[in-house]
């Protein structure tokens, strides 16, 4: 954990913060998951490039998912301070919905975190 760099950003870098976590812990762990994931596809005679990529992919597309909540919570804000139109009720239900996203985003990279944390602390 000593070389792992947590970031402390505010609410516009959090995206990037979650991105480069996941994204170094996967590079950390390809290779102790890699040999698991060659293995198991070979035993189901598919490419561990397929057993991988799911994961992947849906983790992007909620990360993607969680960004568009947000610049929808920063519009409807921007747009009641504004006076164009936008309910109290509207900003405050997308800023809600922004912040659950986040929140649920910020979960899952703890989860992540601390699977990392458990997989580098086994014995091979």
């Amino acid at each position: 954990m000593s070389d792992m760099y947590i970031p402390s950003v505010g609410v516009g870098g959090w995206q990037a913060a979650v991105a480069n976590t996941a994204a170094s812990l996967a590079g950390k762990t390809a290779g102790a998951i890699g040999n698991v994931a060659e293995n198991a596809a070979s035993a189901i005679g598919s490419t561990a490039e397929s057993v991988t990529n799911p994961f992947a992919s849906v983790l992007q597309s909620a990360l993607q998912q969680t960004g568009a909540l947000e610049s929808k919570a920063t519009s409807a804000v921007t747009g009641l301070l504004n006076g164009s139109g936008v309910e109290v009720q509207d900003a405050m239900l997308a800023t809600d919905k922004a912040d659950m996203a986040f929140e649920l985003a910020l979960q899952v990279r703890n989860k992540a975190v601390a699977a990392y944390q458990q997989m580098m602390g086994m014995q091979f």
